[in-house]
């Protein structure tokens, strides 16, 4: 019984404990990493130390000057298109709150669904003639066919 609990220990860890062969993979993936990349990670932290160094010494003083030179007239730019928005918004708000222009929208709106209600009687009225017209053509053909059966 001894050996058949031990044999089932040894299979369950077979089966549910990977930390031998995740140790192996963590140790390949390191020994890997550290023979092909350090060196390159390291000479990338150099470059990118000595453009950090470059730009501080130099470009932040150029970028200073730059503002100093253009940031005025952007911000005289930017209050110009501002004022126009301003006044854009202005005559909108008049147009909108013109009580003319409102009453001439609601009269044609009127007109229009007055217009349609019109055309739809028409309509209405135009299929009511044609079924009718319909119905006495099919009577008058029935009714002139009758009288050549009966002639024959």
């Amino acid at each position: 019984m001894a050996a058949v609990i031990k044999d089932i220990g040894e299979i369950w860890s077979r089966l549910f404990d990977h930390r031998p062969f995740l140790s192996g993979e963590i140790k390949f993936f390191l020994r890997e990493f550290e023979e092909k990349h350090s060196d390159r990670e390291v000479e990338r932290l150099f470059e990118i130390l000595e453009w950090t160094t470059e730009i501080k010494e130099t470009q932040i003083d150029r970028v200073k000057l730059a503002s100093d030179v253009h940031l005025p007239n952007l911000n005289a730019n930017l209050e110009v298109a501002v004022s126009m928005c301003n006044r854009i918004l202005e005559k909108e708000e008049l147009h909108r709150s013109d009580k003319t222009l409102e009453a001439k929208r609601e009269i044609r709106k009127v007109e229009w669904e007055t217009f349609i209600e019109d055309m739809t009687q028409k309509c209405t009225k135009v299929d009511a003639t044609f079924s009718d017209k319909e119905e006495e053509l099919r009577e008058f053909y029935a009714d002139l066919e009758k009288k050549l059966n009966i002639g024959k």
